[in-house]
């Protein structure tokens, strides 16, 4: 879903965060604790004898700082998968701060993460520039993640008993309600959740996240939305297969499972999930 992305970092956004009203969290003022009179006491009654107890101050707030970094970090992959952040283009930290409502360091912090999962590149003195993608990046990222998630789901369908497969219903279905909404970044997460969810019975953590890491490589856009950028009507398509993926791994058919995975995967290459 585009969403007449911004030209530039100077221009606004229909974009926010919750870490904006979390960063701006008021601070009381110190020394506001008032010490209550004693029980007991009368209005100008000496009580030397029992000094009034101490009343400590009211505890503020703490706003961890890695907290507010995750959520700026998930709105910015947010932005990044609905094309709100243009490949080829410069975003500043202290700018794209003054958007969220905080400072610039966190903001950087999530930048230098999507530099680290190759989203975007450190431009200095300026700020950080999405990647520009093509399809053939797209292709080979959808390549491997065939060659290993194909056999794990195959080993999973032979050894995982239905009753587990009927519990991963709810996300399959899931992604169906997200991928409705034509937004290409919900449904990109409901997506990698399920994919997420499945592999985890593999009971193989390495897997896995090289797996989740793969598949939100693979949602970035491509350069101009490109020739695989895909609307509503391919996302739902695409969710549906998750179902049905679902009813071939609990009637333990390999052949449809190997099929609908390959198809999947071929979908993904193409721009899909």
């Amino acid at each position: 879903m585009r969403q007449g992305a911004q030209g530039s970092a100077d221009t606004g956004t229909p974009w926010t965060s919750t870490a904006a009203t979390a960063a701006a969290e008021p601070a009381e003022p110190a020394g506001s604790a008032r010490v209550p009179r004693q029980a007991g006491a009368v209005r100008g009654e000496h009580t030397h004898s029992e000094p009034p107890a101490p009343v400590l101050p009211r505890a503020r707030p703490v706003i961890q700082r890695a907290s507010v970094r995750g959520q700026i970090l998930d709105a910015l992959r947010a932005a990044l998968v609905a094309g709100d952040l243009r490949p080829g283009e410069v975003y500043s930290a202290p700018v794209l701060g003054e958007r969220f409502g905080v400072s610039a360091t966190p903001v950087r912090e999530a930048m230098q993460q999507l530099a680290l999962e190759g989203a975007v590149e450190v431009v200095p003195n300026r700020g950080f520039r999405v990647v520009e993608r093509g399809v053939r990046e797209l292709a080979e990222l959808a390549e491997v993640r065939a060659l290993i998630e194909v056999p794990v789901m195959l080993r999973l369908a032979r050894a995982v008993p239905a009753e587990r497969w009927a519990e991963m219903r709810p996300l399959a279905e899931a992604t169906v309600r997200a991928a409705s909404t034509g937004c290409r970044a919900t449904y990109a997460e409901s997506d990698r959740r399920f994919h997420r969810a499945v592999l985890s019975l593999s009971g193989n953590e390495q897997l896995v996240q090289i797996a989740e890491d793969l598949h939100r490589r693979a949602q970035w856009p491509l350069v101009g939305g490109g020739p695989g950028f895909r609307g509503r009507a391919d996302l739902v398509a695409d969710a549906h297969e998750h179902t049905a993926l679902l009813d071939a791994l609990v009637a333990r058919d390999l052949d449809v499972v190997r099929a609908l995975v390959g198809e999947h995967f071929a979908g993904a290459g193409a721009g899909g999930a």
